[in-house]
């Protein structure tokens, strides 16, 4: 239940990471689905792998966590930095139950409100899964 149903996608403005700070205007609720557009978009352009991709801070992967979300998504392949602290998000978010989705393509998705549909694969025993990913505008029920 969780990876389908409405999520709001949040455009995050700093180009470091995803900061507490930020994330406070958008009163967060519980269970809600939260996908992060940053500047990460424009890498899909490239071929080439980024190190220097905006990650979800530490503290605000505790922050979101506290909250009570359902479910956070990025718009590059990592909640964690590639730098700093990649796992400590990952654990963080886990721990709490909150489900990850990695890798959304973001570029052509204004905020606001949409149906997520995120179909993995069922792999035995596995710890994550390819998925095909897709948004449409909101609407109470999906066609």
């Amino acid at each position: 239940n969780v990876l389908v149903g409405k999520a709001r996608v949040l455009e995050i403005k700093d180009t470091e990471s995803i900061k507490v700070a930020e994330l406070e205007k958008f009163k967060i609720r519980r269970s809600e689905r939260i996908l992060f557009k940053t500047s990460n978009s424009a890498l899909w352009k490239s071929r080439k792998f980024s190190e220097d991709f905006v990650f979800v801070s530490p503290d605000a992967a505790q922050f979101l966590a506290d909250r009570g979300v359902a479910l956070v998504g990025v718009d590059y392949l990592s909640v964690g930095g590639y730098r700093t602290g990649g796992s400590t998000q990952h654990k963080v978010l886990l721990i709490a139950g909150v489900c990850i989705v990695e890798g959304l393509n973001l570029s052509r998705i204004a905020s606001g409100n949409y149906n997520l549909v995120c179909l993995p694969l069922r792999l035995e025993n596995g710890d994550g899964a390819p998925a095909r990913a897709i948004i449409k505008p909101y609407q109470k029920k999906i066609p």
